[in-house]
């Protein structure tokens, strides 16, 4: 069984030959169609997911999530989020253990679809940059990922356009829907190769933060200075015994 390449150069990338996505998009305008569209996706068991922020070119200026996509292996569903916010139905698809999702740096994702609806428990969300590197896949980017794979390239020209603008045109369609099935088809493909016997590497170690590590270094002080006292209540109380 063939192995992945760990890297792939810009020059390489630049080479092969551009994905195309020829699924249906559904472009979702109103809560009514986002109700009939989740409806739909919670029937299915492995959606790919991404989101589309408008750019910002001024200093100090941001915008909320302007498009949340989700896929599966034929239609995908790109939900305008600043023209319905977050509906419940959609929140309930993020939030349910029974479908699963497919992700690239979801973490980040969801920190931006915060500052829309707070509090947002996404479940059973598979994220690839953890999953990919038992592969032996060190890229990081959808981009590369997906090359590495298949040999094609995702096109990254309509990332930096405006996410919010009254009509998507079909670049923007075609490429907010080719990142969601991406994930998607990233994911089942390396489903398949593990069922098929690839060998995997150990799980990648888990980050540890600055503050993780001054909070269990705060915790072991106090728990001597516990004992420490502890101890010397005891030497006293036994010092007074007649």
């Amino acid at each position: 069984m063939q192995k992945f390449k760990s890297n792939i150069s810009k020059e390489q990338l630049n080479s092969l030959l551009p994905e195309t996505f020829t699924g249906d998009i559904h472009v979702v305008n109103t809560v009514d169609e986002a109700e009939t569209a989740v409806a739909y996706l919670m029937r299915q068991n492995i959606l790919g997911f991404d989101t589309e922020t408008r750019p910002s070119f001024i200093k100090g200026e941001s915008h909320t999530v302007s498009l949340l996509q989700l896929s599966d292996a034929k239609n995908c569903f790109l939900f305008r989020l600043n023209y319905i916010d977050m509906p419940q139905c959609l929140i309930d698809l993020l939030e349910t253990e029974s479908v699963k999702k497919i992700g690239l740096s979801s973490h980040d994702d969801f920190k931006a679809l915060s500052k829309i609806k707070e509090n947002i428990k996404p479940a059973n969300f598979i994220e690839l940059q953890s999953y990919a590197p038992r592969f032996g896949i060190e890229e990081k980017s959808l981009t590369k990922i997906y090359a590495l794979i298949f040999g094609k390239r995702i096109s990254k020209g309509q990332r930096l356009t405006n996410w919010e603008a009254p009509q998507l045109s079909e670049k923007q369609q075609l490429y907010a829907a080719l990142d969601a099935y991406a994930t998607r088809r990233i994911y089942i493909h390396l489903e398949h190769l593990k069922r098929q016997g690839y060998p995997l590497l150990p799980p990648p170690l888990a980050k540890v933060t600055t503050k993780q590590v001054k909070d269990v270094i705060s915790k072991s002080m106090n728990t001597k200075k516990k004992k420490s006292r502890h101890t010397h209540t005891r030497h006293k109380e036994n010092t007074n015994t007649p």
